[in-house]
């Protein structure tokens, strides 16, 4: 019920005093479970810490004094180098090997097939340790006329060298896995994009470069970077080729020579730890950029 000038009624009768109005107090939810886990994590993390940093078998002045030692730094350096230059061999390879693979031609397809399931079915060490024996397995690299004079010969060792072998094992097992994160993200897209630039006459190469890559990118970035840290870490195995300027070697050969091997495994650590801290750092403003326009969420309108 109401009174004739439509003011409301309280308790069935007209209020003669001022409106009251009472405000509920929201009382935040209590969690003492999380902090007795936050509390339980820093007496954990104190004790770890204390313990390592005062433990003397760690030799921390072995570590402080190769940390930043000249043959360190070239281990440093050549580890950048490989991972870069097997990235940088790896991605157009996988890109081929995905566009192969998507060929309407049989022989194309089965030949990506195959080099994606080889190079992904054998371990990376037995590769690295097959190029590193190329040069004894095949004394010489010759072209020839099939079933005709031989053209050109040149020695193995001079073309695959150490360098070359590991870059080279490296890149091709890489690209195997590449490819098969690219063509997951190829194939998330839209097939009727793919369509739509066929109907309005676009070619082939267009559509990958102007609309599939684009697009894939946003896809593609997040497990790339992951693989890029794993072929920092994978360089640790070009011992098998054998290379032997990279970071483990340097730190090892370190190790056998003081027979501290544990401050020297900190070294490598820290190097390591500090380079993939880098490397996610430029994923992050990778997938940012290629994100935008997905990520963020602009809300129009609302109550007026």
């Amino acid at each position: 019920m109401g009174g004739s000038d439509g003011d409301p009624v309280v308790g069935g009768s007209r209020p003669d005093t001022a409106e009251t109005v009472v405000f509920n107090r929201v009382v935040p939810r209590r969690h003492p479970g999380r902090w007795v886990a936050v509390a339980i994590i820093l007496v954990l993390a104190a004790q770890a810490i204390q313990g390592v940093t005062t433990n003397p078998n760690f030799h921390w002045d072995t570590y402080a004094e190769y940390v930043f030692s000249p043959f360190v730094l070239r281990g440093v350096g050549w580890t950048l180098i490989l991972t870069v230059v097997a990235m940088a061999v790896a991605i157009p390879l996988a890109m081929l090997l995905v566009v192969m693979r998507e060929s309407g031609n049989p022989i194309l397809r089965s030949a990506s097939w195959l080099w994606v399931w080889f190079f992904r079915g054998t371990p990376v060490y037995t590769q690295l340790a097959f190029w590193g024996l190329f040069a004894v397995l095949f004394p010489r690299i010759a072209l020839t006329v099939p079933f005709g004079p031989e053209l050109l010969s040149l020695d193995s060792r001079w073309i695959v060298t150490p360098a070359v072998a590991a870059i080279v094992g490296l890149s091709f097992n890489e690209s195997a896995y590449l490819a098969e994160i690219f063509r997951a993200g190829f194939r998330a897209i839209d097939r009727g994009q793919t369509e739509a630039a066929q109907s309005i006459g676009m070619s082939k190469g267009k559509i990958w470069t102007r609309i599939l890559i684009p697009q894939a990118m946003r896809t593609i970035i997040p497990p790339t970077g992951n693989e890029t840290i794993g072929m920092l870490k994978m360089t640790s195995l070009v011992l098998a080729v054998p290379f032997t300027l990279d970071l483990m070697f340097a730190t090892n050969a370190i190790a056998n020579r003081t027979y501290l091997p544990v401050p020297l495994l900190l070294v490598a650590a820290t190097w390591y730890l500090a380079i993939t801290s880098v490397l996610m750092v430029g994923q992050y403003y990778l997938e940012r950029y290629y994100g935008r326009g997905h990520d963020d969420v602009v809300v129009k309108g609302g109550p007026h």
